[in-house]
C-alpha cells in the first residue's frame, strides 16, 4: 500500500475509532437524561463507526490471529504505563491540572492489569487453551479490572464491589 493512502487509513480508523467511543458515551447520558430513543440512535451509528473502523484496520492488515493480537494489545497497553502516561501526567502536574492528574493515574492503574491479564490471555491461547470462564469485573470510575470477585473496594478510587460492571 502506498504510503499516503495508509497514513489516511490510519488517521480514518483513529477518527472512526474516536466517533465510536464518543457516540457511545453520548449514549449512555441521553439514556441517563431519560431519551432512550436518542439514546438508540447514537448506539447506532456508534455501531456504524466501529463498521468503518473494523474495514480500515482490516485493509491495514491489523487484523491478526488472536495470539499475535495479544501479544500487540500487550505491547500497547505497555507503551502507555512506561511511557505515554508518564509524559501526560508530568505535563498535568507542571499546569497544575489535578482532574487531568486523576483520570492518568486511573487510567495508568488499570493499563499495568490490562497488560499482565493479555499476557496470561496470550500464554493459555499459545498452548490452544482458552482462559478461565471465570467473570471479569471492570470498575466503572476508573476502569480497575480484576478477573473473579473483586475486593471489598477498588483499590485504586475506592468504589464499592457491588458498583462493578460484570462481563
Amino acid at each position: 500500500m502506498k504510503e499516503m493512502t495508509k497514513q489516511n487509513l490510519y488517521a480514518a480508523f483513529a477518527g472512526e475509532s474516536q466517533a465510536h467511543m464518543k457516540y457511545s458515551i453520548f449514549a449512555d447520558k441521553a439514556e441517563r437524561e431519560g431519551f432512550p430513543e436518542v439514546a438508540r440512535l447514537f448506539r447506532a451509528i456508534a455501531y456504524a463507526e466501529k463498521v468503518h473502523a473494523t474495514n480500515h484496520l482490516r485493509v491495514l492488515g491489523g487484523i491478526n490471529d488472536t495470539s499475535t493480537n495479544l501479544a500487540g494489545a500487550k505491547g500497547g497497553e505497555n507503551f502507555e504505563v512506561e511511557e505515554m502516561y508518564p509524559a501526560y501526567d508530568a505535563v498535568a502536574k507542571i499546569q497544575g491540572e489535578k482532574e487531568a492528574e486523576k483520570s492518568i493515574l486511573y487510567a495508568i492503574e488499570a493499563e499495568k492489569i490490562h497488560e499482565v491479564m493479555y499476557d496470561d490471555a496470550k500464554k493459555a491461547v499459545d498452548t490452544k487453551k482458552d482462559i478461565a470462564k471465570d467473570n471479569v469485573y471492570v470498575c466503572p470510575v476508573c476502569g480497575h479490572s480484576v478477573i473473579g470477585e473483586p475486593h471489598d473496594d477498588c483499590p485504586v478510587c475506592k468504589l464499592k464491589k457491588d458498583k462493578y460492571v460484570k462481563f
